[in-house]
């Protein structure tokens, strides 16, 4: 039987492999050179360091990550090693659009404006970004997107450049991978300069990679006024972060916008069948079983009082308030880790379905194209 080292929080895995390997749980931070040095295999989050130094000497020939991004894979290393490596792009697409749909909806009820007179500049337009572009198109908000490898590929047609984006957009949402040098360089990609094209009452949203933004040029900015706030679920130097930065935040969380019931069952789904295949496992075709429903999947809206931005930010905010991870995280912000590892249950919009009544049928076309299961007028 094979060995594997899986990191032990990636939900939905315990049990599954058993019966064909042996497979040990570690936490992601204290997988290391000794610990997997007779692994045949990992299958990791973003915490494991995949690095040169852990994997050399070792036996692995195959390391799954049940995450989009893998910089903490050297993937040159590994290629170089024949060591097999594989992410799941796209797996957590459908919980960070709920993540912005419900940023979106929280500062727009604060601040009580009207989001169709406002436009979302999207920076990357991958799994995620097209995801989010979908949603804001749906609640009728005016989209740029910006994503200079498929311009480059597709034409340039329906992008645009990064400077228009920025000077005209009053949320600004980063969606690309950390990218440290090459064609496409994304680290520091929000930097002072950036900010200073800004609206001054631009809204900075990071739910990618912490960074892809200089934290500390992002504080400079709001405290300067160059922009209006930011909301931030990832951070640079996490678990550590900025505390004067936290504290500036209009939303701040502890890298969870990906972390939807979900999202997770891609991930932890994408990781097993690609370790089934390479191992010629019976489990090619696996997939969680056991998500747990939402407590309350039926959201009842009367909307005889309601416009149509009232309608769909009550059904969004009705499966996820940000606004309480948002607390967890400022009174306990030293927990970073914690709150990410026990992460309440969260389902995306699919796992519900909404009764509207004296609604109108714009509303429910909306609701149906932000991806609510079903929709009932009644």
């Amino acid at each position: 039987m094979i060995n594997i080292i899986a990191d032990n929080k990636i939900p939905f895995l315990e049990g599954i492999l058993e019966p064909y390997a042996n497979i040990t749980y570690l936490a992601g931070a204290k997988t290391d050179a000794d610990t997997i040095k007779n692994a045949d295999a990992l299958i990791t989050r973003t915490r494991t360091k995949c690095s040169s130094e852990n994997l050399a000497g070792s036996q692995v020939k195959m390391i799954a990550t049940a995450t989009i991004g893998f910089d903490h894979i050297d993937t040159a290393f590994c290629e170089s090693n024949n060591i097999a490596w594989t992410n799941a792009p796209g797996c957590n697409s459908g919980s960070v659009k709920q993540y912005i749909g419900a940023t979106l909806a929280t500062i727009a009820h604060q601040l009580k404006f009207d989001l169709t007179d406002k436009t979302l500049g999207i920076v990357g337009v991958g799994n995620v970004g097209s995801k989010v572009a979908d949603f804001a198109q749906a609640v009728g908000i005016k989209v740029l997107l910006n994503d200079p490898p498929r311009a480059r590929k597709e034409g340039s047609q329906s992008f645009v450049e990064l400077d228009e984006l920025i000077e005209k957009s009053d949320f600004i949402t980063f969606h690309v991978p950390l990218q440290r040098d090459g064609e496409d360089v994304t680290y520091h990609l929000g930097n002072t300069a950036l900010f200073k094209q800004c609206k001054k009452d631009a809204i900075i949203i990071n739910s990618s990679r912490g960074e892809i933004i200089n934290n500390s040029d992002l504080l400079e900015a709001i405290n300067k006024g160059l922009i209006g706030n930011a909301v931030l679920d990832v951070w640079e130097n996490e678990p550590e972060m900025n505390l004067e930065l936290l504290d500036k935040t209009i939303i701040a969380t502890p890298h969870i916008a990906g972390y939807s019931a979900d999202g997770k069952a891609n991930g932890t789904a994408n990781s097993v069948q690609a370790i089934s295949k390479h191992f010629d496992l019976p489990l090619k075709n696996w997939y969680p079983d056991s998500i747990p429903a939402p407590a309350q999947a039926c959201i009842n809206i009367d909307a005889s009082e309601l416009n149509l931005q009232e309608v769909w930010i009550k059904a969004v905010l009705h499966t996820y308030s940000i606004q309480e991870d948002d607390t967890r995280f400022r009174t306990h912000p030293e927990t970073f880790e914690h709150l990410r590892g026990s992460y309440p249950i969260r389902r995306e919009f699919h796992a519900y379905k909404v009764s509207l009544k004296n609604g109108t049928q714009e509303m429910a076309t909306c609701l149906n194209k932000i991806g609510f299961k079903a929709v009932h007028l009644i």
